[in-house]
Formats: C-alpha cells, sequence, structure tokens
C-alpha cells in the first residue's frame, strides 16, 4: 500500500507535492465572566452584540505552524454586560512544499476554516451553560477576510506587492 493514513488523512501520492496535515487542534485559552449575574437574566432590553476576531500565526519548526483563532463575544442589554465570551482556538498544522504566495493564504484561509467550527461550538456551550438562550456564531468567509488583509498589507508596504511582504497568514 503507497499512501499511508495520517490522522485519518491519506499523504499525497506524489512524495515532493504539497502537503497539509492538522495535527492537533486544542482550546487554547477559554474564558466566560456574567458581571451582572444574576441581574442580568431579568433585563428586558434587547441584547446587542459585538464580536471581534483576531488571528496569530507562529513557525514551530520548518513544516509546522500553530494558529491560533481569536475570538471575542460581548453581549450587551442597555448599558450592562451580560456576557463575554473569550475563546483562542489552535491548531499545529503541518504544511510543506508550498510556495510563500500559497502557504500564506493556506495559513490565512484553510487553517481558520478548520478551526472555527470548534470555536463556535465551543461559545455556543459556554453560552447556554451560562444561562443564556442557544447562540450560534454565523458562518465567516476567511477567503473574504485574507483578500482584505492583503490589500491593507500592500497598500501599508507602499503598493510594493505580495512579493516583497512578509508571510503573516494573518485574516
Amino acid at each position: 500500500m503507497s499512501e499511508e493514513n495520517v490522522n485519518g488523512a491519506a499523504a499525497p501520492a506524489e512524495a515532493n507535492g504539497p502537503a497539509f496535515t492538522v495535527e492537533k487542534i486544542y482550546a487554547k485559552d477559554v474564558s466566560f465572566e456574567v458581571p451582572g449575574a444574576p441581574g442580568v437574566f431579568n433585563e428586558q432590553a434587547q441584547p446587542q452584540l459585538q464580536m471581534n476576531l483576531n488571528q496569530s500565526v507562529q513557525r514551530l519548526n520548518e513544516n509546522a505552524f500553530e494558529v491560533v483563532l481569536g475570538i471575542t463575544l460581548t453581549c450587551n442589554a442597555g448599558d450592562k454586560t451580560m456576557y463575554v465570551v473569550e475563546v483562542k482556538q489552535a491548531g499545529v498544522f503541518g504544511l510543506a512544499g508550498f510556495d510563500a504566495q500559497t502557504l500564506d493564504a493556506m495559513l490565512g484561509t484553510h487553517c481558520p476554516n478548520v478551526l472555527y467550527p470548534y470555536a463556535r461550538q465551543l461559545i455556543s456551550d459556554l453560552i447556554q451553560s451560562g444561562g443564556f438562550p442557544p447562540f450560534f456564531l454565523q458562518p465567516i468567509n476567511f477567503d473574504a477576510l485574507y483578500a482584505e488583509g492583503l490589500r491593507q498589507r500592500a497598500q501599508q508596504a507602499g503598493n510594493a506587492g505580495l512579493a516583497d511582504t512578509e508571510t503573516a497568514g494573518n485574516a
């Protein structure tokens, strides 16, 4: 048998071709706060949600990267904070055989797409365990966020183009 299973994924047929593997997925940091409990459970005002999304990439070795997807969700009712959820969902990914531009795109789009469902489920579980109605984050278009990040990087580099910018992998 010429193909080897690594974490349930078939190894690429060509040994020299690009390879992507998910080595580990884990919750790196989790926080849930209900600062006004139990009074906030009686609030009648319409809740307002604010979401902050960030991503960081750290090279672990030549072909391994840690990608951390950070999501902070704050729910306010009037002038009171009902809850704050902060999740840093992380993964270690193996990426080998990619050119710099494709590697950057994989780190900025594909890796967060793998991590997001885990973060989404964790946030939903935390909110419901905190005594609030179920809440499900909507899908995020990481391709569009990455494209906007590329545009901003090119603009900051004085329109020097992607070839002169550092691989960031950040959406």
